[in-house]
């Protein structure tokens, strides 16, 4: 099946994926910045956004609708950035089909295993029972009841959208989210390499990307630069999107 995007501008084609739990309008105001340049294609992931919703999940299985993606539209010598989960997409990906990417841009991850820590995200979003909770307050009281971080609690709230005339629902497939959460922080495979151009952008606090990655970067992508964006956390792009546009900018300058 084919995933779901938003495609504005014209020139080289620059394909953007977005984060666990998040979509494609998450990238509306970065997008339509660089569709003045390139020719922009904010993607919905499978079980995000507009996207199938699907059981299986895993990132052979996203790098294999991405490739769809390309071949569908017919694009060649893609510009790839991925934030987060949609990085690891693009990392695999670039690994995979080097000859389909020009340019390769990593948002705050890594190639490393990461633990699974989505569970009390999670635990609040199967805590929503919208055939009670039928109003937008209602969803964000419960969810208030787990989630702390109003940055986090924010952004799950644009997930939700109205399904029917009486009924709400999340924009993302909880169900196969929850049972496959376990794949989300899978390490790059070992010896794999792409040595197209890359960039690595770190937000200064976070922890995704620490000095102790860099040779583990340096081994999987041997053309790779590592550059931090300022006062930002992981949502850098969101948090500082200024310093992150340039950045991009002067990368693929």
């Amino acid at each position: 099946m084919l995933l779901h995007s938003t495609i504005i501008g014209k020139g080289q084609p620059f394909l953007i994926l977005h984060g666990y739990f998040g979509m494609s309008d998450n990238w509306k105001t970065l997008g339509n910045q660089f569709s003045e340049n390139y020719q922009v294609h904010l993607i919905d992931q499978r079980n995000h956004g507009r996207s199938f919703h699907s059981d299986e999940f895993d990132y052979e299985l996203l790098v294999e609708d991405l490739y769809f993606y390309i071949q569908h539209y017919k694009l060649e010598k893609v510009l790839l950035l991925g934030h987060s989960m949609g990085g690891k997409v693009a990392m695999l990906f670039a690994v995979t089909y080097p000859d389909m990417v020009d340019k390769l841009l990593i948002a705050d991850i890594s190639p490393k295993y990461y633990e699974p820590h989505h569970q009390p995200i999670l635990a609040a979003l199967n805590s929503v029972n919208f055939d009670l909770h039928n109003t937008r307050s209602k969803v964000e009281e419960v969810l208030r009841i787990y989630m702390k971080d109003e940055g986090v609690l924010q952004f799950m709230l644009k997930n939700v959208y109205r399904k029917t005339k009486d009924k709400l629902a999340f924009r993302f497939n909880l169900h196969s989210l929850t049972e496959n959460n376990s794949e989300v922080g899978e390490a790059l495979p070992s010896f794999t390499h792409f040595d197209g151009p890359t960039l690595f952008l770190k937000g200064e606090n976070s922890n995704y990307i620490t000095s102790d990655e860099i040779p583990l970067i340096n081994a999987h992508f041997s053309n790779a630069k590592i550059v931090t964006v300022k006062n930002a956390g992981h949502w850098l792009h969101a948090e500082n999107p200024v310093q992150f546009y340039n950045n991009v900018i002067a990368f693929l300058s």
